[in-house]
């Protein structure tokens, strides 16, 4: 039997990387333009030219229903991983590896004459076989004893069904090659038949299709992986969250501390979500009376996210209220704090402010471990305060930490918020200064929530890539 009609034309090359939706369209103009050719030929069973040219056609659609089909699962939005599997698969299809030759190279044809017991082999599918020409092709009764075991009684199937009831052959099976290569064929055929409508012989197509369903497997498992991946992120996402939402103080809108009293500080604070929502980090804010009569403010951030970093935050949390409730002060606080991280599973770094106000003398008594000083805001203009000592939580072993302390007046406004609040990315500072620049706002707004309000207007729509938050506490009269 000939050689299939293209031969000396150059192998098909990988498509170049454009949009999606090009190559989609692409891939549908040229299955449209192959089906418009196999209509229009008029093939004569008995060329086998014809009967060659037919075959190429349906495996040219098979080949861009493949392409199509991945082309798709691209379209859908995958992850960059899936995207790069898919690519491999399509890239497959038109591949030139050395090891396995061109597109129209894996492609070999045959042709069985049950009257004369002639075999014709192309010699693409010696090839394909890894048989030399001179042994010759193989005849029906040999070909499965090179297939693998547990796919001869589908290829005695497909070939008894041809050559009995005169149905075409459309199916894969795998071969055992003499080097030990395991490949995996898809056979195209049809019996001839003669003038009685007897079956006289029957030709085939065989396409070597190893590495289109190695691709094909690649992708599937790829995509099987990362769905499983992201069903553990989306619930370490949730439980991060719950967690969060458990831990952080339970009321909104306005908090007044003490509840009666002079100097009482209206309080109200916000959490900032990163850009993507999908980064839950170990941010906190909180507000506490405590039994002396004094009140607790902080805020704070640990390095990392998710459930490792919202679980050591409440475990942080947890510590300080307790300490504050036990009369413990700003300094010595923070020095327990900083031993319980060292004492954790999981290693982490932190910074945190802590205060103490008492509302009888308007007195601040606080201290700092690596974090941004609270701002303070008076008559129109704001300043950070002068921060005491102190060094990351977790940074060094036995660290002390200092304290300061201001007295307040009536109508002054604190801010203290986590660096992520006035940050866009990772890598820009923490710019303390923007906020200064809303003082003139601050004077204007009634309440601590019209206050953080402000703030969240001014930076809540910001692309960050870290969450943040915020707490705001004026002074009462």
């Amino acid at each position: 039997m000939p050689s299939h009609l293209f031969a000396d034309r150059p192998a098909p090359q990988p498509p170049e990387r454009g949009t999606v939706d090009a190559l989609i369209t692409q891939t549908r103009r040229l299955r449209g333009g192959v089906d418009a050719v196999r209509r229009d030929a008029l093939v004569d069973d008995d060329d086998p030219q014809g009967r060659w040219q037919r075959a190429l056609c349906d495996l040219a659609v098979h080949q861009l229903d493949d392409l199509g089909s991945h082309l798709d699962q691209l379209r859908e939005g995958l992850s960059a991983e899936e995207e790069d599997a898919a690519a491999l698969a399509v890239e497959s299809a038109f591949s030139d590896d050395p090891g396995t030759g061109t597109l129209l190279s894996r492609v070999g044809s045959a042709e069985w004459n049950l009257l004369t017991d002639a075999v014709s082999w192309s010699e693409e599918l010696f090839q394909i076989f890894g048989r030399p020409p001179e042994s010759g092709g193989m005849s029906l009764d040999e070909l499965p004893t090179m297939v693998f075991a547990d796919d001869q009684a589908l290829l005695t199937s497909m070939v008894t069904g041809a050559l009995v009831d005169g149905r075409p052959i459309d199916g894969e099976f795998r071969i055992v090659r003499a080097d030990g290569r395991v490949r995996t064929l898809h056979m195209m055929g049809e019996p001839v038949l003669d003038a009685d409508g007897c079956t006289a012989s029957m030709w085939a197509v065989l396409r070597d299709v190893s590495e289109l369903r190695h691709s094909q497997r690649a992708v599937r498992e790829s995509r099987d992986c990362l769905q499983r991946q992201r069903h553990i992120a989306q619930t370490e996402h949730r439980l991060a969250v719950e967690l969060q939402e458990a831990v952080l103080p339970p009321w909104r809108g306005s908090l007044r501390l003490p509840q009666g009293g002079p100097g009482a500080l209206d309080i109200a604070a916000h959490y900032l979500p990163s850009s993507s929502s999908a980064l839950i980090g170990g941010d906190w804010y909180d507000a506490l009376e405590l039994p002396d009569g004094t009140s607790l403010l902080t805020v704070g951030d640990l390095t990392g996210h998710g459930v490792t970093a919202t679980g050591a935050m409440a475990m942080l949390l947890g510590a300080l209220r307790g300490m504050a409730v036990a009369g413990i002060g700003p300094g010595p606080l923070m020095g327990h704090l900083n031993q319980l991280l060292e004492t954790t599973v999981q290693p982490a770094l932190g910074s945190a402010v802590c205060c103490r106000y008492e509302p009888a003398g308007r007195r601040l008594t606080w201290s700092q471990a690596g974090h941004p000083a609270p701002l303070l805001f008076r008559d129109g203009t704001g300043r950070a305060l002068s921060a005491p000592e102190g060094v990351l939580l977790g940074a060094t072993h036995g660290a002390s930490y200092g304290q300061a302390e201001v007295t307040l007046q009536a109508g002054d406004l604190l801010v203290l918020g986590t660096d992520g609040l006035t940050r866009r990315s990772a890598s820009e500072a923490s710019q303390p200064r923007r906020l200064l620049e809303l003082a003139p706002l601050f004077d204007g707004g009634r309440t601590a929530q019209d206050c953080v309000r402000m703030i969240v207007e001014e930076f809540g729509e910001h692309e960050r890539e870290d969450d943040a938050c915020v707490l705001v506490a004026r002074i009462g009269s």
